[in-house]
């Protein structure tokens, strides 16, 4: 009965179906993995298909059936990286006490990739290949929006106040980013020196409530705020 069941499975066209979306699936992200490692450390025009597929133990038949050519590949690959990126950073933002630190946090883990200067390429690619822009305009509103969302449940659970709209920031910091990385690429500007003129730009992005501020100084003293202290307080 067993071996029946077995059959009766390798039978099921869902089956197979699903077996064949699934194969799909990891082929593609090895592809997407090996091209992703070989244009960062080589670029595209020195990255071929053949070098892909080795690296990936993959035919390059494989690769234009799954992405058609090579700059489209570099486009896709740089879009899920920077996409990996944002989604790291947020993780490691979310895990900060204050709004200096949060801010912070995300500045130097997208800075400190190479993602977004990958993403940066596919952009400045589209220009030539406007069959490509799709996908960068879906990951760039996927980036606003999952910073959106990311940045205003921060907001929300820890009492910050914004200083501009939720919307806003979000946009704003990744307008900056793309900018930032643009122009120190071309200057040839360290990481470091990219998150310092990207915190410039950014300036502080929300306050903690006052009360928050009140109860670390009485944590920091183990006094209470003196009696003329409460009245200043609004």
């Amino acid at each position: 009965m067993k071996g029946a069941s077995t059959n009766n499975r390798l039978g099921d066209p869902k089956h197979a179906a699903r077996a064949t979306r699934t194969a799909g699936r990891q082929m593609r992200s090895r592809l997407l993995d090996a091209a992703s490692r070989l244009f960062k450390e080589r670029g595209l025009a020195a990255v071929s298909i053949a070098d892909i597929a080795a690296t990936a133990d993959a035919f390059p038949s494989q690769i234009t059936y799954y992405f058609r050519t090579k700059e489209a590949l570099f486009v896709e690959a740089a879009c899920r990286d920077v996409l990996y990126v944002a989604r790291a950073a947020e993780q490691h933002a979310g895990q900060q006490l204050s709004p200096a630190d949060y801010a912070r946090a995300l500045v130097d883990s997208v800075m400190g990739s190479d993602a977004v200067g990958f993403f940066v390429e596919a952009m400045t690619l589209t220009r030539r290949r406007q069959d490509l822009a799709p996908l960068v305009e879906r990951t760039v509103e996927r980036l606003h929006a999952e910073g959106l969302r990311a940045y205003a449940a921060e907001m929300a659970a820890r009492g910050w106040h914004s200083r501009l709209d939720p919307d806003t920031s979000a946009r704003r910091f990744w307008t900056i980013a793309i900018g930032v990385t643009l122009e120190g690429h071309a200057m040839g500007r360290s990481p470091n020196d990219l998150a310092a003129e990207m915190l410039r730009l950014l300036g502080p992005q929300a306050d903690a409530p006052a009360d928050a501020a009140r109860l670390r100084i009485v944590g920091a003293n183990n006094s209470a705020p003196s009696s003329a202290g409460k009245e200043k307080q609004p």
